[in-house]
């Protein structure tokens, strides 16, 4: 699939270091590195693409980026604890460990997760599920894929990030290590299971702030963690979809992938070269109706120009506000599990609710609409 925006790239691009790859599944997120699975597509990637994938290698744009301290304000009426301004330390504990302005991407929302419990879980889940579809069954939201391409999809990308953190590598030197597709649904089950156990385990040995190589400016691996967490619940639904058998998404994981999206996959740290200007200065209202989550989202403009390689950007994006002055003007509402499905492009069970202001509601739209690709 074409992963999705890190954090480190610009608010509303498409752009970030993994963004190449196969057009098979766009509204899922690749997350393993230089490539994707099953065929790649690395000559087709937009020029802002090239130069953000680019800057990602030499880390220039990560090492451009401001230092902003995080704001420890709540959303009222919300249950997120800690709202950060940037994508900077969420969590204050994490500052001695990690260095202030660390740039972790973690969020502490309550009940806190265990991520290696649902990394766990979902992957079992898939692998229970994917082995009851036939292989050359399509996969409805990636149709180009079969039930098997979406195995191998998910086996690889868990032995990709399993192996960075183990041998301590950078994505490059993973993707060179990386090993050829098994032939037959045999051969992948037994990659993939060894692939997702090998990955719990080596992320259970590691302390959540030991530094790790990821797409992202968060360089740790707690981001690891999180992002494999959200990666196997999104392809669980995948193969559930294909297996045409929908089960229970974890509402708190839901909500947790909610918080992921809006704020590492469509929105993004603004550069110090970059300004993000608000269109109209009122917010849109994003809740989890069944977690009391709340999210207040600003849409507006990306513009800048970017002086290692004079690119310049002039886009829509988004920022998930904590001003707590910020008005909301529009309101979407939905349990979390349909709120993340949505999204990600997935069908949600539930219809999103909607009201307000028509036009904040339509240029919202407008951005998630290509998915995240």
């Amino acid at each position: 699939m074409l992963s999705a925006q890190s954090s480190a790239a610009t608010p509303g691009a498409a752009s970030q270091f993994t963004r190449t790859g196969s057009a098979r599944c766009r509204s899922t997120f690749h997350d393993h590195g230089l490539h994707t699975a099953p065929a790649r597509d690395k000559g087709q990637t937009k020029p802002v693409e090239r130069a953000v994938l680019a800057r990602s290698r030499t880390g220039k744009l990560r090492r451009a980026l401001a230092p902003i301290d995080g704001d420890a304000r709540a959303i009222p009426g919300g249950r997120l604890s800690f709202v950060t301004i940037g994508n900077l330390c969420p969590d204050p504990s994490l500052h001695g460990r990690l260095g202030r302005g660390c740039r972790s991407s973690l969020r502490v929302m309550k009940p806190k997760l265990d991520y290696l419990v649902h990394l766990a879980r979902e992957s079992a889940r898939f692998a229970e599920v994917i082995a009851a579809v036939p292989p050359e069954a399509r996969v409805p939201s990636c149709p180009d894929w079969s039930a098997d391409d979406l195995l191998w999809h998910l086996g690889e990308v868990q032995w990709f990030w399993g192996t960075i953190v183990r041998e301590r590598l950078t994505g490059e030197q993973a993707e060179q290590r990386k090993p050829g597709r098994p032939a037959g649904r045999a051969g992948l089950l037994a990659f993939y299971q060894r692939a997702s156990r090998d990955l719990g385990e080596v992320l259970a040995a590691a302390q959540a702030d030991t530094p790790a190589w990821t797409w992202s400016h968060d360089q740790s691996v707690g981001f690891i963690r999180r992002r494999q967490a959200h990666e196997a619940l999104i392809h669980r639904v995948d193969a559930e979809l294909a297996a045409r058998s929908r089960s229970r998404m974890d509402p708190h994981l839901a909500a947790d992938g909610v918080d992921e999206a809006l704020r590492i996959m469509y929105g993004g740290d603004v550069p110090e070269w970059g300004r993000f200007t608000s269109g109209s200065g009122t917010a849109l209202r994003l809740q989890a109706t069944d977690t009391a989550d709340v999210w207040l989202i600003t849409v507006g403009r990306f513009t800048g120009t970017d002086p290692s390689d004079q690119v310049s950007y002039d886009q829509p994006g988004i920022q998930v506000t904590s001003d707590p002055a910020a008005r909301a003007a529009s309101a979407l509402h939905g349990n979390a599990a349909d709120l993340d499905c949505w999204l990600w492009r997935r069908p949600s069970l539930m219809p999103i609710a909607r009201s307000g202001d028509p036009e904040l509601l339509s240029r919202f739209d407008s951005i998630i609409a290509p998915g995240i690709t």
